[in-house]
């Protein structure tokens, strides 16, 4: 029987995950665009374009948490490969096909593709060392490629063959990697076929107390989607009606929030495991809160714009450590493969909490309600960082330590 143990990043297992979790996740950083495209082409309105949206992120949620086992065992490859097959049909149908009622419903299979690919690039990092650099190696690769396309698809022209034909395009392209994926690990025994294999658990921690850890997570980190993104869906109006943002002002802060999650990738990659992981999220959970309510409360627009950069960039580095939280937890990539399908669900209703709460009782009051979230997650999320770190060790190869530097391989 052989243990379950975590692999070194090569160059083509980096390509693979990084390439296939980005491709599944890029439809949520490409709505703004694909809303204007949908309206100007198609003709529908743009609650309607938006409603076609969430309920195309809403399949890639469900999605991907109902894949979740097949992306965590034997299946990753074959997993892979149809999802984004499906994704690149169906946006390749949406981005070609100018009817309305036909886009919209390709516009949906395109996210239940998407769904798969997300849960399969999330397994995939949890087998790789140190989850910690490879969480931030994926978050730059994130950040920049979104970066890139958003820059891209204005050039070429805001229409449906180009802010859907891209993705198709990138999904098809992704197929062919997916054979560099690594595999998830696996026993072999003698007497019966290849299984799935347990997490080899650090001394005094249960297959019970690993799974509450886990589910616990997943819960926790749709309720911290929901704090996140209903400040950044109310953003632009609590800016310009509290604290006198211009528009100009707000497209620097979208532009600099990004650069701000690049430069955050940047730094945790380069640490990697040096600081750990309980102590950097407790501190950025922290941050996080005062950061949110300070944005609340500014009437200035010069703050503002400085607190709601700073809050993105710290959002960046949080996020990229509750993967690298979830990827250790367990080589096999049990709980980071739904995790950003948990992280969806609370997207999803973000907008709806965000408008409903500022409407009842005003900025600074919802500026608490976030800090409040953020406060109250902290020693959970702290807890599980911890027990983490202790699993992470156990799923070290024999003579391996997990914390290490390590190089990038030209292996494929």
């Amino acid at each position: 029987m052989t243990t379950a143990v975590r692999v070194p990043l090569t160059l083509g297992r980096g390509i693979a995950t990084f390439s296939v979790f980005v491709v599944g996740y890029i439809t949520a950083n490409l709505i703004p665009l694909m809303i204007i495209a949908m309206v100007d082409d198609l003709g529908t309105t743009q609650t309607v374009a938006g409603a076609v949206l969430t309920g195309s992120l809403l399949a890639t949620a469900l999605v991907c948490l109902a894949t979740t086992r097949w992306a965590a065992g034997r299946s990753r490859h074959l997993l892979g490969r149809v999802s984004l097959v499906v994704m690149a049909a169906g946006f390749a149908v949406a981005a070609t096909v100018h009817s309305a009622p036909i886009a919209c419903v390709a516009i949906i299979v395109g996210g239940i593709g998407a769904g798969g690919a997300v849960a399969v690039g999330g397994a995939a990092l949890a087998a790789l060392n140190n989850p910690n650099r490879v969480s931030g190696i994926n978050g730059l690769v994130n950040r920049t490629a979104v970066t890139g396309i958003l820059a891209l698809i204005p050039i070429l022209g805001l229409h449906m063959t180009n802010a859907f034909g891209i993705v198709a395009v990138l999904a098809l392209a992704t197929v062919f990697t997916i054979s560099w994926l690594p595999s998830a690990p696996a026993v072999e025994d003698d007497s019966a076929s290849t299984a799935h294999t347990p997490t080899p658990l650090p001394e005094g921690v249960t297959e019970k107390k690993l799974a509450v850890a886990g589910f616990t997570l997943l819960v926790l980190f749709a309720i911290w989607a929901i704090g996140e993104d209903s400040l950044w869906a109310v953003s632009g109006i609590m800016g310009a009606e509290h604290a006198a943002l211009t528009e100009q002002q707000m497209g620097l802060a979208l532009s600099l929030s990004t650069a701000g999650g690049i430069g955050a990738a940047l730094v945790l990659t380069a640490l990697g495991s040096r600081l750990g992981r309980t102590v950097p999220t407790a501190v950025l959970l922290v941050l996080g809160a005062a950061l949110k309510l300070g944005s609340c409360l500014a009437t200035d627009s010069t703050t503002y714009l400085v607190l709601i950069i700073a809050w993105n960039t710290v959002y960046a580095a949080a996020f990229i450590y509750v993967v690298a939280i979830a990827a250790a937890l367990d080589p096999s990539g049990r709980w980071s493969a739904p995790l950003l399908g948990t992280y969806l669900v609370g997207s999803a209703f973000a907008p709806l909490f965000g408008t409903l709460v500022t409407g009842a009782v005003g900025y600074v009051a919802f500026g608490f309600v976030l800090a409040g979230i953020s406060l109250v997650l902290l020693v959970p999320i702290v807890s599980i960082a911890r027990l983490s770190t202790r699993t992470e060790r156990a799923s070290a190869s024999p003579g391996q330590d997990p914390t290490a530097r390590y190089t990038i391989s030209v292996v494929v």
